[in-house]
């Protein structure tokens, strides 16, 4: 009789139960959760009432290093499984115990990752990407343009993760996860497809640089273990450019893109493919037209000269490609195209430097002349550089007509005394590269000035008969 009453207490859910089964017992019935709970992703984990340290279920399952070998890959799957829990961190006060215990299991996790063999077995794989991509694949914060007129990137602070203690850990244990011998990338590449590729590309956006400094040394880890996947990855990092510069120039990771690419380029192999050129001019030559240009200028111009370096007849279309983009009312910005077409004309030879000398020295004439002293100056100091005055050297017939003029008027009218020293220390290295030349230029520089000076006279006396003619 009293095992039957027993028995309807239970099935009418008025008998007692465990504390253990409590938490199962009224989810199974629909009661309320408790007030804040844990956001659940993927996959569904339901941690357990807290009630002090007894009843946490971060605190239930025993450390790594205490369990028997046997049953060490089943308890690794459950905390991995534990760790898929994401925290709002937009909220200092809500979990913060458990936001705690996450902490530490991650770091338990690093440490096993670090210590332990056959960590990463096949059958774990899954559990260990399908971790990762719950706590890091994640939707942004909007933030405003960078190129909006309130935007200064040398003033203004970034906007950091607030949840930066997880994920930091989180990319430690992935990056563990990527480098690890255990790993195959056969069998890894399952889990890592071109959908996760596309994900982790999508977080460069994040403003926090310590986040996008893992992710671009996670990504290149990637490039460089799974080698089915690297024209992927290049492909995927062109369109990345081509949003960029065409669509809309708000991206936070051009820099970090770009120096993974600084290191790709460097181990291409000779001759370079087609793809490859074609990414330089397609992708890497119109990021020069970008406004934010100096976020990312030295890393742009070190796969620039990686090009060239590799193949020095990819100077021409290089130089041009500067030449078609080059700043017209941005000082700054043509301060650093001068120090980038220096690095280029190091690595240039004669035959390309024939091609471009003429449209090149047209600019760099300009930029003599510039009402920027900095400008100026830039343009000044090509003379300092051996290897340039050589080129020039060689190719003067050509390039003394183009330079002469800018340098003679440039001791006449500019401004800056800085400027006129640098002008006469170029204007004497020419005058003792060739003399008779120099006299040449000189003398056809006076001649076409006294040209124009007789052509202004005849357009001012026009003028005024016209005034003349108008007043009557």
């Amino acid at each position: 009789m009293k095992m039957i009453q027993s028995m309807k207490r239970r099935i009418s859910g008025s008998g007692p139960t465990t504390p253990a089964e409590k938490p199962a017992a009224s989810a199974g019935r629909g009661a309320a959760p408790p007030t804040k709970p844990a956001t659940v992703v993927a996959p569904p984990v339901v941690p357990a009432k807290i009630k002090g340290k007894e009843g946490n279920a971060w605190e239930s399952l025993p450390a790594l290093k205490d369990t028997a070998p046997h049953e060490r890959q089943e308890v690794f799957k459950k905390k991995l499984e534990m760790c898929c829990i994401v925290y709002d961190f937009n909220n200092a006060e809500s979990h913060q115990e458990e936001k705690e215990f996450k902490r530490l299991t991650l770091l338990e996790l690093v440490d096993y990752a670090t210590s332990q063999r056959n960590v990463f077995p096949e059958a774990v794989m899954p559990d260990v990407v399908n971790m990762v991509s719950v706590n890091i694949f994640r939707a942004l914060p909007p933030s405003n343009p960078p190129a909006g007129p309130t935007f200064d990137p040398e003033e203004d602070e970034p906007t950091l993760e607030p949840a930066w203690q997880h994920l930091q850990v989180v990319y430690e244990f992935f990056l563990r996860f990527i480098v690890s011998s255990e790993v195959d990338a056969k069998i890894a590449k399952k889990q890592i497809d071109s959908a996760f590729i596309l994900k982790l590309l999508e977080l460069f956006h994040s403003e926090d640089p310590r986040e996008r400094d893992f992710l671009k040394t996670v990504l290149h880890r990637i490039y460089g273990k799974f080698m089915a996947m690297r024209s992927f990855i290049r492909k995927s990092i062109q369109n990345v450019f081509f949003k960029f510069i065409y669509e809309h120039e708000n991206h936070s990771g051009v820099a970090e893109l770009l120096e993974i690419l600084g290191s790709i380029i460097n181990g291409f192999a000779l001759p370079l493919k087609d793809e490859h050129r074609s990414f330089l001019e397609r992708a890497l030559v119109p990021l020069h037209k970008a406004k934010l240009f100096s976020n990312f200028h030295q890393q742009l111009s070190y796969c620039m000269t990686q090009y060239v370096e590799k193949d020095p007849r990819l100077a021409e279309s290089v130089i041009l490609g500067l030449l078609k983009y080059w700043p017209v009312t941005n000082s700054p910005k043509e301060v650093l195209f001068l120090h980038e077409i220096e690095e280029l004309l190091e690595l240039t030879q004669l035959a390309e430097f024939q091609r471009i000398q003429v449209p090149l020295f047209k600019q760099v004439a300009r930029c003599i002349n510039s009402p920027h002293f900095q400008v100026a100056e830039r343009a000044l100091f090509l003379w300092n550089n051996d290897y340039i005055v050589n080129l020039i050297a060689q190719h003067k017939q050509a390039l003394f007509p183009v330079v002469i003029g800018a340098l003679y008027k440039n001791s006449k009218h500019h401004w800056n005394s800085t400027v006129h020293g640098l002008t006469y220390n170029v204007l004497k290295l020419m005058m003792e590269m060739d003399s008779q030349l120099f006299d040449q230029c000189s003398a056809m520089h006076r001649a076409e000035e006294e040209k124009q000076k007789q052509m202004a006279e005849e357009r001012t006396k026009k003028w005024c008969a016209l005034e003349t003619a108008a007043a009557h």
